[in-house]
């Protein structure tokens, strides 16, 4: 199992600091999310955690080991990064897609083994995708496009799935068929999956623990129901929140005038 620990990272962009400082650990297995509000710095935390960007002070850990000392295809092995609205060519199958996950198993010599077919079509199954395996991506709808990518991340066999704002300007049924499909992923395979979402409800349904984040600094850290007991969230957002339960005993956030 892996865990991933980040120590004193800072990051900017043209001079302009955009995260402060952050440390934390990720442990192995948990699902956690990333809220704030715009501009807070949630995008680029999970960059630097997933190794997509570096900071420019600071390190990021893999079970102890710096990233910067690994190899990139031993650290897609290990992590596997979705961005926000990924674009495929037009012309690429669905089945061509979710092939890519696999090139950080695969070497010069031998682009293709039995193992790696058995993955791609394992990744197609629990996607839902198999019937559409030969489709071409652009035909897909928003959900169906959003499962190809998260296939192609289970191709890659990464126990850390990092994914920033995946169900962004996906319709209500679309993101609840996405959330629940790497819920199962998480509870079934005991992968890490680490989310940035917008959605506070989201949030707090789908994930053990949260990270509240404002103006580049982790504000809190915590299990779901300790950030919502703490009001974290009315002083970082500006607004009051209130917490009711459904007849299952879910939270739901509702919100109803701005922070004086």
């Amino acid at each position: 199992m892996n865990h991933i620990h980040a120590k004193e990272i800072n990051f900017s962009y043209s001079n302009e600091t955009f995260l402060k400082n952050i440390s934390l650990t990720i442990q192995a297995g948990k699902m956690i999310s990333i809220i704030g509000p715009n501009g807070s710095g949630k995008s680029t935390l999970v960059k630097l955690l997933a190794a997509s960007i570096l900071p420019q002070s600071g390190h990021v850990f893999l079970n102890e080991l710096p990233i910067l000392k690994m190899k990139r295809k031993e650290l897609a092995k290990k992590i596997a990064y979705l961005s926000q609205s990924p674009v495929a060519p037009d012309d690429l199958t669905v089945r061509q897609l979710v092939q890519y996950g696999r090139y950080a198993h695969q070497s010069y010599f031998k682009n293709t083994k039995n193992n790696d077919e058995n993955i791609v079509n394992w990744a197609l199954q629990v996607t839902g995708l198999t019937n559409f395996a030969e489709n071409c991506v652009f035909e897909l709808s928003g959900g169906q496009r959003q499962r190809a990518w998260i296939g192609m991340a289970l191709a890659q066999n990464s126990q850390c799935l990092f994914l920033d704002e995946l169900t962004t300007y996906l319709d209500i049924r679309h993101q609840i068929e996405i959330l629940n499909l790497l819920k199962n992923i998480n509870q079934e395979q005991k992968k890490t999956i680490v989310m940035v979402h917008h959605d506070l409800n989201h949030a707090i349904h789908y994930s053990e623990e949260i990270i509240v984040m404002a103006d580049g600094k982790i504000k809190a850290f915590d299990k779901v129901q300790n950030i919502l007991e703490s009001k974290i969230l009315n002083s970082v957002f500006n607004i009051e929140f209130k917490c009711f339960f459904d007849q299952n005993k879910r939270p739901i956030l509702f919100y109803s005038h701005t922070v004086a």
